[in-house]
């Protein structure tokens, strides 16, 4: 066989198999993107805190549509301090029309970095939203509000955040 018949005999296999593979290369879901506030409380102070957020949500069941699994990650920045998060757990939503509600329950870690002297914990993080479909194919813009519980320094942390951003649906 010549590498010219090998090349289009190749070139029409990719091309017949790209509809069927394109379901393996991306899963039902979608990814968030956005700034956000949070207020952190801890026993004695209250400190607010300007960063970013970031999800990545699949919708795994084909019978259960309403249950997805998130991985979400933040970090949060303040003169002298940075905190990231990054938990995991289920969200459950519903879509009535351009809107699609949700809420969600998730753990995992932090790690606070204060003036150099690095703390890694456990927490958790509970809230919930909504997104409101765009005209723009596959976009919606999300408002989402959560307060996540940690032990920091043998202190419990209460904190509080919110963020807005883009979401893109796949």
């Amino acid at each position: 066989m010549s590498k010219t018949a090998a090349a289009l005999l190749a070139l029409l296999a990719l091309t017949l198999l790209s509809k069927p593979l394109s379901a393996q290369i991306l899963p039902r879901g979608n990814v968030y993107g956005g700034v956000s506030y949070g207020q952190f409380v801890d026993v004695v102070n209250q400190q607010a805190y300007r960063g970013w957020n970031g999800s990545a949500e699949d919708l795994p069941f084909s019978r259960f549509a309403h249950l997805g699994i998130v991985l979400d990650a933040s970090g949060y920045y303040r003169t002298g301090v940075t905190q990231y998060n990054a938990v995991l757990g289920p969200r459950l939503s519903a879509t009535y029309g351009k809107w699609r509600p949700f809420v969600h329950a998730m753990g995992g870690g932090q790690r606070v970095n204060s003036s150099g002297i690095i703390n890694t914990h456990l927490g958790l993080d509970f809230g919930g939203g909504a997104d409101y479909k765009l005209w723009f194919k596959n976009f919606s813009w999300r408002l989402q509000g959560d307060y996540v519980r940690s032990h920091y320094y043998s202190a419990n942390q209460n904190a509080y955040r919110a963020s807005t951003g883009i979401v893109w649906r796949f």
